[in-house]
C-alpha cells in the first residue's frame, strides 16, 4: 500500500494561504498546517486557521509561538500605524511599514525543521510576486535561495533521504486569478481573514494593503466578496 506524501503548508487562515492548503490537497498530499502567534496586530488570523485547518481536514495543525513584538519594525508588530487608502501605485512602489522584517525567512526555518522530523520533503507556502506589497521574501530569487539553502543544512538532505522542495504555486497568479482556484476547488473564502487592522471583534478594515488587493481580487474574478468589513469603509472594490 502506498502512503500519501506529507507536507508542511504554512497557513495564517488568509485567503492565499488557505488556497494553497487547498492545492496541496487537491494533490493528495497528507497536509500538516504551520501557523504562528508571532506578536502580530492581527491576531484574529489564527482563529481563521483554525477554522480552515478543521474544514480541510489536516493531519495536524500547529501553531507555533515566536514573539516578533520585541524587535518592532514593523507595522504588524509594533506601534506604527498601518498604511490606508494606498493607491495601486504606491502598493508596488517601495516596501511598506507592515513588512516584517526576515518572516518569510522564520516561518520557513521553522517549517524546514518540522518537514525534517516528519520526514516530510514538501513545504509549500502562499507568497505572491504580482499582487503582492513588495515584501522581499515573496520573491522567486528569495525561495530559490531558502530551498538550495535547505538542502544543505539539514541531516536528512546532506544524507542523501530526499531533497527539500519549497512549493509556491500562486507566485505568479493576480489575485484574481488564486481566488477562482480555490472557489474551483471548493475554498470557502468566509472562513479566512487578511486584514493588517482589524477591528476588536474580528471585521476587516476594508483599507490596509491586504484588505484592497482582496477587494480588488474579487471584484476582477467577477465574484462577490464575502468579508465582513467594518462600518463606515471605503465603498470602492477596486485601490
Amino acid at each position: 500500500m502506498t502512503h500519501p506524501k506529507k507536507a508542511i503548508v504554512l497557513s495564517s487562515g488568509g485567503l492565499d494561504s488557505t488556497t494553497v492548503l487547498a492545492m496541496a490537497k487537491n494533490q493528495g498530499y497528507l497536509l500538516y498546517s504551520l501557523s504562528f502567534d508571532y506578536g502580530q496586530r492581527h491576531i484574529a488570523e489564527l482563529s481563521a486557521a483554525k477554522k480552515v485547518a478543521a474544514i480541510m481536514g489536516v493531519t495536524r495543525h500547529l501553531v507555533t509561538r515566536i514573539d516578533l513584538g520585541p524587535m518592532g519594525g514593523s507595522a504588524l508588530t509594533d506601534a506604527i500605524p498601518v498604511p490606508k487608502f494606498r493607491d495601486s501605485g504606491q502598493l508596488s512602489a517601495t516596501i511598506p511599514v507592515t513588512y516584517v522584517p526576515a518572516r518569510n525567512t522564520i516561518f520557513l526555518s521553522y517549517a524546514l525543521a518540522w518537514a525534517e522530523t516528519l520526514g516530510a520533503w514538501d513545504i509549500f507556502i502562499g507568497v505572491n510576486a504580482v499582487d503582492y506589497s513588495g515584501y522581499p521574501d515573496c520573491r522567486p530569487e528569495f525561495i530559490n535561495a531558502f530551498e538550495t539553502m535547505a538542502n544543505l543544512s539539514t541531516k536528512a538532505a546532506v544524507e542523501g533521504a530526499g531533497r527539500f522542495q519549497i512549493h509556491t504555486p500562486l507566485i505568479h497568479l493576480s489575485k484574481a486569478r488564486i481566488i477562482q482556484e480555490g472557489l474551483a476547488l471548493g475554498v470557502d473564502y468566509s472562513i479566512t481573514h487578511s486584514c493588517y487592522d482589524p477591528s476588536p471583534d474580528g471585521l476587516a478594515c476594508g483599507g490596509c494593503d491586504s484588505c484592497l488587493l482582496r477587494k480588488k481580487g474579487f471584484h476582477d474574478a467577477k465574484t462577490p466578496d464575502p468579508t465582513l468589513y467594518q462600518k463606515n469603509v471605503r465603498s470602492s472594490s477596486e485601490p
